[in-house]
């Protein structure tokens, strides 16, 4: 993929070239001041978030986190803008078009969907159901999200497989009509070519043998379809098998379209194995298999992906492949200590999966209903649910059909559907939040578009990485029952 398909991986190519710029005189000194800038906008976000916490109180309603911006009727449906560093960041990070869709996401949703169904309580649903009830308003807020992910994900995977197929055909068709020419070649192209041959010896040389890669993945096999059924029963050992050796075609295509166009889809192969799984298993336990062989599928096909990339950037970084896998190597092994750790002191610390709560955790409440709606179809979803679901799978098709088929300064403002589909579930807050990061980022490139592009992204890291590493000390203080002294709540006036 790499040397003789010549796949570009954008964000492998984007990372190495960043990493031999800093092996310049210029480049290094932008790295010193991105560092600082970044360290600085880390210690503003990590004092921010402990500055809120102290007015947090108890539960979920207290602090800057419910502060209704644009008054209480907007607060009830979650338009509201909660301070979050985390949130701006991502917004100065992610494209502007990425940032209005979530933002047109949320509009759609709460401000019209759901406030339209509110308003059929008692006829489309019972009322008297809780906010958590997949039988109520709840089921259409995570079944409508699906959909458009679903739809989003399949109209991409049909195009990249197609763009794969077409890109195979053509490279063999070409490379087979080709004749052969010598051509005398100028300084500059000789210097080009001579660097390209350094990476390639570099690349081969320490390259990792096919025995050991083989070797290592049926070992990997055994081991999985041994113990994965132990660990979960009605993932039976011949299904796990049959992940085993299904997944490497799929690891393949995922890794070919993401050298293509950077887009990793293993949510969506993932997707699809859950739907089989959970559907051939059925009632006994089939919501655990299918999420279960989810698991199995998505971290080999995704891991191939995100291997092809770290190694295209060791390609022209004249980094040693054995060295970069004996990395790669290193980090699973401490992520399979610090991962469970992570996870147990946030279980312990906080509500997690909660509607209401900070950690909603949406994807893993979505691939869940996934897999009952494998097992038990669409006779359990709340009245004109179905059709609701059909027309958003549809309008996420033909969303990403417009924005291929028109041209660039038409598409550049259509919505990317996916990116829609996130605050139909979490809520508009956060959308309100990434929106401000975007807008933000608007004026500092029309201000000073150099300064942007050199620290926008240093500064949404601060950001970021400041507002999460407090959730550590947070997690800390909940754990030992220690809770923060003020709650700052937001009511009607007296009379009102």
């Amino acid at each position: 993929m790499i040397l003789d398909y010549k796949l570009t991986y954008p964000s492998g190519t984007a990372t190495a070239m960043l990493i031999n710029s800093f092996h310049t005189n210029t480049g290094a000194e932008l790295a010193g001041k991105q560092v600082r800038c970044l360290g600085k906008y880390l210690s503003i976000s990590f004092f921010w978030s402990c500055f809120k916490w102290f007015f947090s109180g108890v539960g979920n309603s207290c602090g800057f986190d419910n502060f209704p911006s644009f008054g209480l009727t907007l607060f009830k449906n979650t338009f509201y803008f909660d301070f979050s560093p985390t949130y701006v960041g991502c917004g100065l990070i992610c494209p502007h078009i990425v940032n209005c869709s979530v933002l047109l996401g949320a509009i759609i949703s709460w401000g019209f969907l759901w406030p339209f169904i509110s308003q059929h309580a008692g006829d489309w649903y019972p009322a008297d159901l809780g906010s958590n009830d997949f039988k109520g308003l709840y089921g259409y807020k995570v079944f409508i999200a699906i959909s458009l992910i679903l739809g989003d994900g399949l109209y991409n995977l049909i195009k990249i497989i197609a763009i794969t197929v077409k890109e195979m055909w053509n490279r063999s068709t070409r490379d087979s009509k080709l004749p052969f020419v010598n051509d005398v070649q100028d300084t500059e192209t000789s210097k080009l070519l001579l660097e390209q041959k350094e990476r390639e010896i570099v690349f081969l040389k320490d390259g990792i043998p096919t025995w050991f890669a083989a070797s290592g993945y049926v070992g990997l096999a055994a081991i999985s379809t041994a113990t994965i059924p132990t660990i979960f029963p009605p993932l039976k050992w011949y299904l796990v098998l049959c992940s085993y050796l299904l997944a490497p075609a799929l690891a393949f295509c995922n890794s070919y379209g993401t050298g293509l166009t950077d887009w990793n889809l293993a949510s969506t192969y993932g997707k699809i194995g859950l739907f089989i799984i959970a559907s051939l298993v059925g009632t006994d336990g089939g919501v655990i298999a299918g999420l279960a062989a989810c698991g199995v599928m998505m971290s080999i096909v995704s891991t191939a992906a995100d291997l092809m990339q770290d190694f295209k950037t060791g390609y022209l970084t004249l980094s040693s492949a054995k060295s970069m896998f004996v990395s790669q190597l290193l980090g699973t092994a401490m992520g399979c200590v610090i991962a469970p750790l992570t996870f147990w002191m946030y279980w312990t610390a906080f509500d997690i999966g909660s509607p209401d709560g900070p950690y909603k955790a949406p994807y893993a409440v979505i691939f869940r209903e996934m897999a009952i709606l494998g097992i038990e179809g669409f006779s359990e979803l709340p009245k004109h649910c179905l059709a609701l679901c059909c027309g958003f799978f549809v309008a996420a098709l033909v969303i990403n059909l417009l924005r291929d088929a028109t041209p660039t300064k038409i598409s550049r403002f259509i919505p990317v559907p996916m990116a829609m589909a996130v605050p139909f579930y979490i809520g508009a807050y956060f959308a309100i939040d990434m929106f401000v990061g975007t807008v933000i980022l608007f004026i500092w490139e029309l201000v000073n578009q150099k300064d942007s592009e050199d620290y926008a992204g240093a500064v949404a890291s601060g950001l970021i990485c400041g507002d999460g590493i407090w959730t550590i000390p947070s997690a800390i203080l909940s754990i030992f029952r220690v809770n923060p002294p003020v709650c700052m709540y937001f009511g009607p006036a007296v009379g009102s």
